[in-house]
C-alpha cells in the first residue's frame, strides 16, 4: 500500500501547530503556585498545586509530541517515513492514519 506523503505533511504541520497554540495557552497554568490570602485556605493551595501539575504533565507530553512530528518529517525528507526503525518492515497505513508519527511497526512497538 502507497503511503501518501502530502497527506501526511500536512497532518503532521497540523498537529504541530495545534501542540504549539496549546502550550501557549496552558502556559499560565504551569506558572508558580502563588498563596491567595482570599482563598479557603491549605486545600484550595493543595488543588491549585494539583493542577499545576497536571498541567506541567500535559506540557511534557506536548514537548514529547513535538520532538516526535519533527522526526516524522526528517524521515519524510530522508525518504524513511513509513518504515520501522527497528525492522525496516512498513508501517501499515492504518497504523500510520492513527499515528503519523509512528516510528515502529505494531510487532516492535
Amino acid at each position: 500500500m502507497v503511503i501518501d506523503i502530502d497527506k501526511a505533511k500536512v497532518q503532521l504541520k497540523s498537529k504541530r501547530e495545534e501542540i504549539l497554540e496549546l502550550s501557549q495557552m496552558s502556559s499560565e497554568a504551569r506558572g508558580t503556585v502563588e498563596l491567595d490570602q482570599q482563598s479557603v485556605g491549605r486545600l484550595s493551595r493543595m488543588d491549585a498545586m494539583q493542577q499545576q501539575a497536571m498541567a506541567s504533565a500535559l506540557e511534557r507530553t506536548r514537548q514529547r509530541d513535538l520532538v516526535r512530528i519533527d522526526r516524522a518529517l526528517l524521515r519524510i525528507a530522508d525518504g524513511d517515513y513509513g518504515f520501522c526503525g527497528e525492522c525496516d518492515c512498513e508501517i501499515p497505513q492504518a497504523r500510520l492514519a492513527i499515528d503519523p508519527m509512528a516510528e515502529k511497526c505494531v510487532r516492535c512497538a
